[in-house]
């Protein structure tokens, strides 16, 4: 071969492999891009896996996904036999074996809230399923995945439609043991802002309190051998709270130091929540209340938009409205005495009509702008339609007003001229086209609520379903006056019978608290009558027509 040709091969083969290299390299780019799309990240070291899983793992390296393999199948095959307690282990396992498969964590997750859930007739049996589910996403995956948006709009969507809604016969088992849950760490009256500013690890806490403070003192004084001895203490009692034995030593200010710190350190351990964002998140709506499954699904769904790389995501956008919508409806957990009943009563949380309101414009501009046939204004234009029915039955009737032009001008004119004609007919269209049974019942069940709201101690809401009643009762028997199969009984009947019916199924507790607010209210009617005869008058006339 000349040294020409040998030339021009050489010369060649350079240039192929530098086209190959550079092919390569624009592979690589597609390839990474596809990376970062899809989130397919090597998943990294096993971490909390039993010894045989981990020395197997690390054996077999990147063929752990032959391993996982095999659990899927094994897990599987347990569902088929109904052989449900295995498969809460093998979830885990999966979960650390392939930590950022979160689409894999995700129906294990569900799996296990719903499918396996129902399969128990026992509430409390259900409730551990759905407790398992949320832990395998919010214990687990992540802390491996703290970025991906899947998981936590998973996690907010079990809190929002497990746990809130009412499709599961077992739901009130549910909020009342998530309810009890964080009252045992935040107590009865929790001082949240208190929780937020404390230290935000033992590291800041004992840098602010060292071994010659007043509070290690106290700790010493009262025989425990360190400030985690003392922790273990309070996180052991149900709920949550400072051995008596220190408290009889220590001083009021290093007692609440000490109380905010060991709840914030409670509150991450056991629901992985942090009391700055959820003081960030009152602030930004309005107090929530975090014993309640619809805040937690807003702080899981926010979380998801804040944590992404683009700080956007449609799904944890949408669950958020949904969840504010709820927590406006039904935001507020009604207790006796800080206890909370079987029945959970629940009540609206008006402190957040507007804030939720400004949150569906800003959704809408954000991801459906001048569309006026999107889910969002449809959405928004929903609950602004709830918004004034919760604020006239509840006594805001300014603010009701307020929504209501609001609406008028989203929605263009209702058919119902009047803001009291809009409430009527939306919270109880049928009325009076209905029998007089459907009618009684349906007084009956506003004054029923009202009682029951006075015993909750919401006296707001009170004044505004028995203001209701008084409206529907009086619309119903102007319209069937003359019609005698359709007369219904006096307000005050209905009233009184209604009180007799709850006499017979209350508690002592509950009874003391109604007979005191019945002896307010009528204390307050003959004092008024009192100081303006006339009203007695007026009084007389309002029995009469009722």
């Amino acid at each position: 071969m000349s040294r020409f040709k040998k030339v021009v091969i050489f010369a060649a083969m350079v240039l192929i492999t530098v086209a190959a290299l550079f092919a390569i390299r624009r592979i690589e780019y597609k390839m990474d891009d596809i990376i970062n799309e899809k989130r397919l990240r090597f998943s990294g070291d096993v971490r909390n896996a039993p010894p045989a899983v981990a020395f197997t793992s690390v054996a077999l390296g990147s063929f752990r996904g032959l391993i996982a393999d095999i659990l899927w199948l094994r897990s599987e095959g347990l569902k088929a036999k109904k052989s449900y307690f295995e498969m809460v282990q093998l979830a885990r396992w999966i979960t650390d074996l392939q930590p950022n498969y979160s689409g894999g964590t995700a129906y294990l997750a569900w799996n296990l809230a719903y499918n396996i859930s129902v399969t128990t007739s026992d509430y409390e049996d259900r409730w551990r399923w759905v407790n398992e589910g949320i832990s395998l996403i919010r214990d687990k995956a992540l802390l491996y995945n703290p970025d991906d948006p899947v998981l936590y709009k998973e996690l907010a969507w079990i809190f929002y439609h497990k746990l809130g809604n009412t499709m599961d016969d077992a739901h009130l088992t549910y909020k009342k043991n998530l309810g009890e849950q964080m009252i045992a760490i935040l107590g009865v009256e929790p001082d949240l802002e208190a929780i937020a500013a404390a230290p935000d690890s033992w590291k800041g806490f004992l840098e602010k309190h060292d071994e010659n403070s007043s509070l290690m003192q106290a700790v010493k004084k009262a025989k425990y051998a360190n400030i985690e001895a003392v922790y273990d203490a309070f996180k052991t009692a149900s709920p949550a709270v400072l051995p008596e034995n220190l408290r009889v030593v220590i001083s009021e200010h290093d007692y609440r130091a000490l109380d905010s710190f060991f709840r914030s350190e409670l509150l991450k351990e056991r629901m992985k929540l942090d009391a700055r964002r959820m003081v960030a998140l009152d602030k930004r709506y309005g107090k929530f209340d975090w014993r309640l499954p619809e805040t937690q699904a807003i702080y899981w769904a926010t979380m998801g938009i804040e944590r992404t790389p683009a700080k956007r995501d449609l799904q944890c956008a949408r669950l958020l409205t949904q969840a504010l919508m709820s927590s406006f409806r039904v935001g507020r957990l009604l207790t006796v005495n800080g206890h909370i009943p079987e029945n959970v009563p629940l009540g609206p949380n008006l402190a957040l009509v507007d804030s939720a309101y400004q949150a569906f414009i800003d959704t809408q501009n954000e991801y459906e702008k001048n569309n006026r046939y999107g889910s969002f204004y449809s959405a928004r234009i929903n609950y602004t339609k709830d918004a004034i029915v919760l604020l006239y039955t509840h006594g805001n009737i300014s603010k009701a007003r307020e929504y209501f032009r609001k609406l008028i001008k989203e929605d263009g004119p209702q058919k119902q001229k009047t803001l009291d004609e809009f409430v009527m007919v939306e919270f109880a269209e049928d009325v009076r086209d209905s029998d007089s049974t459907r009618v009684t019942a349906l007084i009956n069940e506003l004054i029923y609520r009202s009682i029951m709201s006075v015993v909750y101690g919401d006296e707001e809401t009170a004044v505004g379903m028995e203001r209701l009643a008084r409206y529907i009762h009086k619309t119903y028997t102007a319209k069937n006056a003359d019609v005698k199969r359709n007369q219904i009984p006096s307000y005050k009947d209905m009233k009184k019978g209604v009180l007799q019916a709850c006499e017979r199924m209350f508690s002592p507790a509950m009874l003391t608290i109604l007979k005191t607010y019945l002896a307010r209210e009528e204390s307050e009617v003959r004092e008024g009558q009192k100081n303006d005869p006339s009203a007695a008058n007026r009084e007389a006339a309002g029995k009469e027509g009722r």
